[in-house]
């Protein structure tokens, strides 16, 4: 039997549909903001990758795909989203829209050869966004609070943002002598990597996984230290956009992200996770005002985030978070013989295409095990086709959960089934039985009610 690759998944099933949320969240959120969607080649150059996220770093040192195709070209699986977004925008030439800045996100997978392990696989399916364009720091808080919205409207607690500023490059420069000066007696107690990153980038040694508890590294050089008046600002005016946003954040000295690019803000945002163990990250970024002209465009301003969706979801699922899957069908049909199923099949697509979802059968099992199927994709409604009903153009209805039966005219089918199934709140996240129940106003409903999943003031309980 042929098995599919390690540290790759197949999704399918409810997993697939919290998937499919989860994605519908991120699509509806970045339209509220008005960040397009962008989608880049899975494969690019592979010189991209390597000048773009650095050489000196672990992805691009050990992670990369990287093969030759049949034209003898050096090609990479990307890594991560944002060198080909940069790519495309230089390429594309959207630095000469009038329409300024350049605000984009994208979802795809992304391939990092690594040890395989709980939240880290070789194919990963990653959303980000990038704000092309600007140099404000109000773009930094911007984008912090898009991602701290995304996690609060899927249902995340506690979520906490940690910031640090990495400074100009003058700043960068300064600490970087520091640090080199500093772990210089100490290199050759570090693991093998760090040594190398000594002279390449320093600053990768403060990711190490391998020697972050010791206290050598704990007493390391802190980048606050070294910004400049114009970084230390910059820095300030940013904290002041997030107060002013009300998103709480922690200055933590010890962010400095993993990829070559960044300068100034660099960001994570965790969230209290039971079982994700000490990482709580679900996701990060910061601004690389300089990787544009690196990869030979003009000198752009520029700030970007992203995230793991599979680790969203392990989060949700973790949590406990209720969310509005659809897991039911609104009406499923029977049938006994073939002119019974033909119109079944004929009624389906009519009823679909009023926007109704609806089920037959499809395996030709009898009415004792259609009735089970139906019970299984949890039909609201079933109806049950007999030919001398649909002579008299009618059918027989029977609401799977009260038992209640009832003959109506097909004429009035589709009214029929609109006023049974939209009974209740409006509210597309509530699931209470209350009429009356407007969710975002004072909310009376008894039932479970999830309001807050938009943003609503409910007083539901």
């Amino acid at each position: 039997m042929i098995q599919k690759q390690k540290g790759c998944n197949d999704i399918y099933g409810r997993e697939a549909k919290i998937w499919k949320y989860v994605e519908s969240v991120i699509d509806a959120a970045m339209e509220k903001y008005n960040y397009n969607y962008i989608r880049t080649p899975i494969f690019e150059s592979t010189e991209l990758f390597h000048r773009g996220i650095g050489e000196s770093t672990d992805i691009v040192s050990k992670e990369t795909y990287d093969f030759v195709d049949r034209g003898g070209r050096n090609i990479t699986l990307r890594p991560e989203g944002t060198a080909g977004v940069v790519r495309s925008y230089i390429e594309n030439k959207m630095y000469g829209d009038p329409n300024q800045p350049v605000k984009v996100y994208y979802n795809g997978t992304m391939y990092r050869y690594e040890r395989p392990q709980s939240g880290r696989d070789r194919e990963l399916t990653q959303f980000g966004m990038e704000v092309l364009g600007s140099d404000d720091p109000i773009t930094d808080a911007e984008v912090i609070s898009l991602a701290v919205n995304i996690y609060k409207m899927l249902g995340l607690k506690e979520i906490k943002v940690n910031i640090n500023s990495l400074g100009d490059k003058e700043s960068r420069d300064n600490y970087r002598k520091a640090l080199v000066e500093y772990f210089r007696p100490h290199i050759n107690d570090f693991c093998d990597d760090c040594k190398t990153r000594l002279e390449k980038n320093p600053l990768r040694i403060l990711d190490c996984k391998v020697d972050c508890d010791k206290d050598v590294m704990k007493n390391a050089p802190k980048t606050i230290d070294y910004l400049n008046d114009a970084s230390l600002k910059r820095f300030e005016s940013v904290k002041e956009y997030l107060d002013i946003m009300q998103i709480k954040y922690e200055v933590n000295p010890s962010i400095v992200r993993g990829l070559d690019y960044y300068n100034h803000t660099v960001f994570e945002v965790e969230a209290k996770v039971e079982g994700f163990g000490a990482n709580n990250v679900l996701g990060g970024g910061g601004r690389y005002n300089g990787l544009c002209d690196q990869l030979d465009g003009p000198e752009t301003a520029c700030i970007g985030f992203a995230s793991g969706v599979g680790r969203i979801v392990k989060a949700l699922e973790l949590e406990n978070v209720k969310l509005p899957i659809v897991d039911d069908v609104d009406l499923f049909l029977m049938y006994v013989n073939e002119d019974e199923k033909k119109y079944a099949i004929y009624l389906a697509q009519e009823l679909r295409m009023a926007g109704f979802i609806v089920e037959t059968e499809y395996t030709g099992r009898g009415l004792k095990g259609q009735f089970k199927q139906a019970d299984r994709l949890n039909a609201k409604y079933i109806a049950v086709l007999n030919s001398e009903d649909l002579d008299n153009n009618e059918i027989r209805i029977k609401n799977n959960q009260t038992k209640e039966e009832e003959l109506i005219s097909l004429d009035v089918l589709i009214y029929y089934l609109d006023e049974k199934l939209n009974t209740g709140c409006e509210d597309e996240y509530c699931d209470c039985d209350d009429e009356d129940c407007h969710c975002g106003d004072d909310c009376s409903c008894e039932g479970d009610c999830h309001c807050e999943h938009d943003h609503h003031e409910c007083n539901c309980k």
